[in-house]
Formats: structure tokens, sequence, C-alpha cells
């Protein structure tokens, strides 16, 4: 006869499920892009729920020679150009109640809210400063394999393509502009570029004498080995997942990669962005804990030609 066996299905209720009361975050990319602000008010009037700056013109260079009798006749000064930055109130928050508090799985439940509300705090402001940068005008698109510059007839990103990839040519027609236009350099004599990883690899993988990867592999090819883009054409780059993308009528994907100098994008601040914990709800029972975040500010482009978006397509998208 058979040994009675005693297994879990005879004692069920003592084999249960086990969990691990540390709950990780979501993967998460670094919130960059009001890191390029440089441009903030320096002698504001009064409060105001916009900020009006103001940007002089130079006058034309004087070439004539003077005459030795006659009095030179002067010139007037022009008007300066505005730049409005609108204020808004932005904020978010969560309420939680004494019975999560008391009976959730997480032993860090309280930390753990509020640091996912103050992520939200970091990814939303992220969001609208990108989303003035995405506003440029200063736009270089690739269309049917060829470069088509600001205000070029017919750009149109709805004709770029799936093989419409960022390229070299696109890097240096950029600077040359900016070198151009006297736009103030961020690093040196380097421009910045936010760029998408899905990008990032075209670019590494364009093949030509004319390309990213022929100098590098000159150089022993650490930048290779470490896939890094590095500095390159007078650029320094950083790989931004946070680059919007959209998509166009020919369902491709069009990503944005920001070339940028100085004073690209101004910024007015009437209370710094700040966490909110315990703010005020309505409890007699002091039950609820509410978590959130909040402040006013507002965003524009200050120099337009200080930015130059380039909206091209990835083979890996």
């Amino acid at each position: 006869m058979a040994a009675p066996n005693t297994t879990t299905a005879d004692l069920a209720n003592l084999v249960t499920t086990a969990y691990d009361r540390k709950v990780n975050m979501a993967l998460r990319s670094k919130a960059q892009f009001r890191s390029i602000v440089d441009t903030k008010p320096v002698q504001q009037t009064h409060p105001g729920d916009s900020i009006v700056f103001n940007l002089y013109s130079d006058l034309s260079p004087a070439t004539t020679p003077l005459n030795e009798v006659t009095d030179p006749t002067g010139v007037t000064i022009g008007d300066t150009t505005p730049v409005t930055v609108t204020l808004n109130e932005y904020g978010n928050y969560t309420v939680v109640t004494k019975r999560l508090q008391e009976f959730a799985l997480d032993s860090a439940l309280d930390s753990n809210l509020a640091n996912i509300v103050a992520q939200n705090e970091l990814d939303s402001i992220d969001k609208l400063v990108e989303s003035v940068m995405a506003g440029s005008t200063n736009v270089i698109t690739e269309e049917a394999g060829s470069l088509v510059g600001p205000g070029g007839a017919g750009q149109n990103v709805n004709d770029i393509t799936g093989s419409d990839t960022l390229k070299s040519k696109h890097i240096r027609y950029a600077v040359a502009k900016n070198r151009a236009g006297s736009v103030p350099a961020v690093r040196g004599e380097l421009f910045g570029a936010y760029i998408h990883p899905d990008v990032a690899h075209d670019l590494r993988a364009e093949s030509g004498s004319l390309g990213w990867r022929v100098p590098h592999e000159y150089q022993a090819g650490e930048a290779i080995w470490a896939a890094e883009v590095g500095t390159y054409e007078g650029v320094f780059f950083v790989e931004n997942p946070r680059c919007g993308a959209i998509t166009n009528t020919g369902t491709v994907d069009v990503y944005r990669t920001y070339i940028f100098g100085q004073q690209a994008v101004a910024e007015a601040v009437a209370e710094e962005f700040h966490v909110v914990l315990d703010g005020a709800i309505t409890d007699p029972l002091n039950r609820k804990t509410a978590m959130g975040w909040y402040g006013i500010a507002g965003w524009s482009l200050y120099r337009p030609t200080c930015l130059t978006v380039v909206k091209t397509a990835s083979s890996i998208a």
C-alpha cells in the first residue's frame, strides 16, 4: 500500500502566492529639452501673464567716404522686434486614500507615488518645451532623396519616404547656415543636437567618404565600438528618445532632429515648478492625502535662426 502523502492539494490554504513588496518604476528617459533654455527675463518691470522681450537690429555698414566739409546724414535706429512669452498654470495631482496606504502591497507606497508624480512633472515640462521647439519654421527636410531647405519650394513632410533618412549633408547644411547667420555656438565652436536613437542609427550607418563612419574608422573606431554619435561636422549629438515624430500621409514616421545654438528658446517663470504634498483635501476624518505638482511658466522661440529642425524618416522605425 502506498504511503499516505500529504500534498499541496490537501493543505491548499497554506500554499499561497508570494510577492516582492518592492515595486520598481517604469523605464524612463531623461528630461532634456528645458536644459537648452538660456534666455530668461533680466529686469522684469512687474508681474504679468505675459513677458515681452525685445531684440535690437544693427545698423547697415557705413562704407561711403565722408566729405571734408559737408556734414554726413545721420540714420535712424530701427525699432526693436518683440518676442512674447505667455505664462500659464500647469500641474497635476492624485489623491491617495488612507485605506490604500494601510492595505497596499507596496512597502514604500507613499514615496513611490510621490516619485511618479515628480516624474510626471519632468515629463510634462519637457513636452511643453519640445512642443515650442517643434513649432519652428526653420526646417530642413529630406524628400525623395533631396535636401529641401527652409522655405524651399514645395517643402512638404508628406513627401518624405521611408528611405529619406538623416544624412551628413543635413548636418553640414545646418551648421553652414548657423555660421552664416552668426548663431552663437553652445560649446566652444560646436552647436548642439538632440537626435532620436533610431535616427542616430541611420547617421552612423551612412556609407561613403562624406559620411559619419569613414572618419571614425580612421580614428581607430572607438566611437563605432561604443556606438556613440559623439561630435561630428561641428555638432555634438545627444541621443534623446523624446524627440517627437509624426506620421505623414504616406504612413511614414517623420522624426525631428533639433540642431541648436544659444538663445534658441526664451522662458518666463512666475512660480517655479515644484511638488505639492498633502494638499488641502476636504475630509473630516483626514483619510485622504493629495500629491501633485504645480508651476506657472511659459516658453517661446527667441531667435528662430538659432534652432534648426531636421525632419527625416528612419530605416528602423
